[in-house]
Formats: C-alpha cells, sequence, structure tokens
C-alpha cells in the first residue's frame, strides 16, 4: 500500500487476513470468492479495495503470508529454543501434531496454485519462510552442541548444512503425507534426523533417545 496504515487499519487489515484464511481453509483457494470474503469478515468491496487495491490476488499473498508465518508460530515456544534434547523432542512431536491436524491438504500450497509462484512476492514468502525455519534449527545445533561435555568431535557437525538435510527431511515427509495422508515418513524422517545429530554430539556412552 503506498501509504503507513494507522494502528486501527493494520488491525482492520489483519481482520481482514485473518478471517480469509479461515474461509479459505473451510472451503478451498479455488471456490472462495470476494463476497464470501466480505461476508465472513464484515467488509464490504470498497474496503476491502482500499486495503488490497490489486484485489484478490494481493489479498490471497497477504494470506500465504500470513500461513507461513503459522507456520514458524504453531512450532513455538520450542522452535525458539532447542537448547536441549528435551527441547528437541518436544518440538518433534509439535511438528508431527500439526501436519497430522492439517491432514492432506496444505492451505499455503493451495494459495500458490491459486496466484502462481512466479507472481511478484510469492516466491519470497517461500524463500523467508525457509530461512528463517532453517535458521532457527541451526540455532538449536549450535545450542546444544555447544552444550555438549568431553568425549565427541562435535567440530565434524557442520551446523548450516545439519540444519538444511533436517529441513529437506520434514518436507520430503509433508509432502508424502499430503500425498498418502500418512504421517510415517514424517515421523521417520525427524526422528532419525535428531538421532543422528544426538548421536554425533553427545559424549561417547551418554544415553540415547527412547
Amino acid at each position: 500500500m503506498g501509504k503507513e496504515l494507522t494502528a486501527k487499519g493494520k488491525a482492520t487489515r489483519r481482520r481482514i487476513v485473518e478471517g480469509t484464511a479461515e474461509v479459505l481453509r473451510e472451503q478451498g483457494v479455488g471456490s472462495v470468492t470476494l463476497e464470501d470474503v466480505m461476508a465472513r469478515t464484515g467488509t464490504s468491496k470498497s474496503q476491502l479495495f482500499h486495503y488490497f487495491p490489486d484485489g484478490k490476488d494481493e489479498l490471497l499473498l497477504a494470506v500465504a503470508r500470513f500461513e507461513a508465518e503459522q507456520v514458524l508460530e504453531d512450532q513455538q515456544p520450542y522452535l525458539g529454543r532447542l537448547d536441549s534434547w528435551e527441547d528437541w523432542q518436544r518440538w518433534r512431536d509439535v511438528v508431527i501434531t500439526r501436519y497430522e491436524a492439517q491432514g492432506d491438504t496444505c492451505p499455503l500450497g493451495s494459495l500458490f496454485l491459486q496466484v502462481g509462484r512466479s507472481t511478484p512476492g510469492a516466491r519470497a514468502i517461500v524463500v523467508e519462510l525457509m530461512r528463517q525455519w532453517q535458521e532457527s534449527l541451526a540455532a538449536g545445533i549450535r545450542a546444544v552442541r555447544a552444550s555438549s561435555g568431553p568425549g565427541t568431535d562435535v567440530d565434524i557437525v557442520d551446523v548450516d548444512a545439519r540444519a538444511a538435510a533436517l529441513l529437506a527431511a520434514i518436507q520430503g515427509g509433508v509432502s508424502i503425507l499430503l500425498s498418502t495422508g500418512r504421517s510415517d515418513h514424517l515421523r521417520a524422517a525427524l526422528d532419525q534426523g535428531i538421532a543422528d545429530l544426538r548421536r554425533d554430539l553427545e559424549p561417547a556412552g551418554a544415553a540415547t533417545p527412547r
């Protein structure tokens, strides 16, 4: 938008985005109209175009950004404090619970199918989501590496590469879940990734995760 919104304007815009996200989840991206959005959010067409001058595509991009933020928010507080193996296990459980609840539909993926990944800003949303997610995982790996005691060669762990690999494994597991409705591969990817980290970072002889 051209000019800075007031606090009230920002709140209204967010209310529209959140309401749109709700109706898109319920009805599917392809079938939702602006009239559906207006009915859900209690706004007029002129009000919608005041906050989203480029119409539906701009609104859908805003919802995609909101959904991307939710991906990370739903993993908190554990994603932001992966300081112990217990926290890693709690984070693992939260991720699995989130995607099992989501099932074989992906609101974010559906939005990008609708607006097209080549739409200006669309790819940037995914890139930023993956950057933040990977950086949080890397911070967690560094945290448990820093707390490692004697008896392990922690320098063998390339933190950024491990974080990237773990994120890729999660995305692969999620893709299979979306195709099959089964979370087995996502569970295996998380369990193996965390087990590998723990094996390489814990002192020799330390207890392995259950």
